[in-house]
């Protein structure tokens, strides 16, 4: 476990009816640019220059109750028991009635974390926000990895529970099956308002990549994708979250050694004080 703690967490616990943010430190299948076993604890470190208040939704994270249970440890080239950990850790925190917010690593921990909510509730929604479908069935050889997990996780939950936010990076099979699909929500100005119609009545899980934002806004990531959205385009996001039930979330794929500024580890630090208070209850 690592040493340092998200803002002002308040301990290493698990406490019913609380988010509780986890490192998933992994960083097995990168394909181009490794480095996002780095991002949790960059992460924390980013949290040090942001405020625990959030304009955008009224809300401080000093009225809440959040913890933070550090990094998993994985060893290396051991890919199956990783995600296993993962998956029991996970497990743990939603037996004990609290919202899981990870961290990434790469976004192949989305798989295990998904195994962990189906095997305990059927009836949550995902929305998937990033740059890339991430939906082939095999990748150089391998049928888990960053570039299938969410074929993988489609395989768990079916097209009906899965939704595509950002997608600009993929190729014409899978740009064909989610728009076949309707799992393909495209940019419109009333983007936040078709995607509340779809998941209204039902919990959210969310699973986003850091590379759905465009590289001129969060250049540390491993596989950038220009055409991307800016933060005010994820704010309409939080905010049409805030109305519904988040039963957790991961944010991934950051890769802090390829921005020397920091503005990305910063900008993820933001992101999860928002998940942070969308999932909270006030003390």
């Amino acid at each position: 476990m690592s040493d340092a703690l998200f803002l002002e967490a308040s301990s290493r616990e698990i406490l019913p009816g609380c988010p509780v943010i986890l490192g998933c430190p992994l960083d097995e299948t990168a394909t181009y640019r490794a480095g996002s076993d780095k991002a949790p604890q960059a992460i924390r470190l980013g949290s040090e220059s942001i405020e625990t208040y959030s304009p955008l939704l009224d809300r401080d994270l000093s009225d809440h109750d959040f913890f933070d249970l550090g990094d998993l440890h994985f060893e290396p080239e051991a890919l199956e028991k990783s995600l296993e950990i993962i998956e029991l850790s996970v497990t743990e925190i939603l037996k004990r009635g609290a919202f899981p917010i990870c961290l990434g690593g790469e976004h192949t921990i989305t798989l295990p974390i998904v195994k962990a909510l189906n095997a305990l509730h059927s009836d949550f929604i995902i929305v998937h926000l990033d740059a890339h479908t991430d939906m082939r069935d095999h990748y150089e050889g391998d049928r888990v990895n960053h570039a299938t997990v969410m074929r993988r996780v489609r395989e768990i939950v079916g097209p009906g529970r899965l939704l595509h936010l950002g997608i600009r990076s993929g190729t014409r099979e899978e740009f064909s099956w989610m728009r076949e699909q309707g799992t393909l929500l495209e940019w419109s100005p009333s983007l936040d308002k078709a995607l509340l119609e779809r998941v209204r009545d039902m919990p959210v899980y969310l699973t986003l990549d850091l590379d759905v934002l465009d590289p001129a806004c969060l250049p540390g990531t491993g596989n950038p994708e220009a055409g991307g959205w800016f933060y005010d385009d994820l704010e309409r996001i939080f905010l049409t979250l805030d109305q519904v039930t988040l039963v957790g979330a991961d944010v991934v794929e950051l890769n802090p050694g390829l921005d020397s500024s920091g503005v990305s580890a910063i900008t993820a630090s933001k992101i999860v004080r928002e998940l942070l208070l969308i999932t909270g209850r006030d003390r």
